[in-house]
């Protein structure tokens, strides 16, 4: 049920893998560019940054060091003023190299995809896809990434792309595997996955296990009826380069700051208030870094 009090985490898709500059322009590469855009982030109110790893010259890696890399640079520029979400999504990597950096860098949170889907985009244009792949997370993947997530004290961002999805949840928490409050996010959007309406989000969070936290990703500029949808239903909500470059104007997004800005306004603006990192800790059962651990 939603209400006023209910503060509203805003979290960041900073970058994503698929994207690049010759689209957006502000989509960052190097440590020093997540660096400048955090600082923005945590500027106009964002207290959660997804992170997906990048070489310097723009393309994809699942290597620590430059998760490290990274996650130091964030670190030195907005310290313990956000709270670090590591992608372990992927097609075509092994789960052991996601499980390394997991290992090795303990993020706080970590998104964990919850099923398979076809995954594709689709341009009414060209009458044909743009891309279209398999994405394949079985439950035996899930949860030896969960198992290695809970050895850590990482808590995992469930994301799911469809009801489905959020259906297996309840195995997981029957299991044991996972304890409360879940911290759940409904990806919308994706061709292959669940179609981007508010009527959807709400069948969505109505097949999540009681209690769950959960928030919305809207994909494309869709993001914006769905953050307004979620605000309603009193969720969170989730922008970035990642998921959509565009304002609600249709003006491409300058940084990522400017789309929370825009998130942060909307939140305001139905009389809700967006979360302190402290809340969301509280909220999410996650714990305080040691003063050793930031930067």
């Amino acid at each position: 049920m939603s209400r006023f009090e209910d503060p509203v985490i805003l979290t960041n898709s900073i970058s994503g893998t698929v994207a690049n500059r010759d689209q957006c322009p502000a989509i960052p590469y190097t440590p020093e560019e997540y660096a400048a855009e955090a600082r923005r982030i945590v500027d106009e109110g964002g207290v959660m940054i997804h992170i997906h790893a990048r070489r310097p010259d723009g393309t994809p890696s699942y290597e620590v060091e430059d998760f490290r890399a990274i996650t130091e640079a964030i670190r030195a520029e907005v310290g313990a003023a956000a709270i670090v979400n590591y992608s372990t999504g992927a097609m075509g990597v092994p789960v052991s190299k996601r499980i390394a950096y997991l290992r090795e860098l303990r993020p706080e949170v970590a998104a964990l995809n919850m099923g398979s889907m076809n995954y594709a985009k689709y341009s009414p244009k060209r009458k044909d896809f743009v891309f279209k792949a398999v994405f394949a997370n079985p439950f035996d993947e899930i949860i030896e990434l969960l198992e290695s997530m809970n050895e850590r004290g990482i808590k995992p961002e469930h994301e799911c792309f469809d009801v489905g999805h959020a259906g297996s949840l309840a195995p997981l928490v029957d299991m044991g595997l996972l304890k409360p409050p879940l911290h759940v996010s409904c990806v919308m959007g994706v061709t292959g996955g669940i179609p981007p309406t508010a009527r959807n989000l709400a069948l969505m969070v109505d097949n999540l296990p009681a209690g769950s936290h959960w928030g919305v990703i809207g994909i494309s500029r869709a993001q914006w009826l769905l953050v307004a949808a979620a605000l309603t239903l009193g969720g969170s909500v989730r922008v970035g380069l990642e998921d959509n470059f565009y304002l609600p104007s249709g003006e491409m997004a300058r940084s990522n700051g400017d789309l929370i800005a825009k998130a942060r306004q909307m939140t305001e603006d139905v009389g809700r208030r967006p979360a302190t990192v402290a809340e969301v800790r509280t909220l999410l059962g996650i714990p305080a870094p040691a003063a050793a651990e930031v930067v």
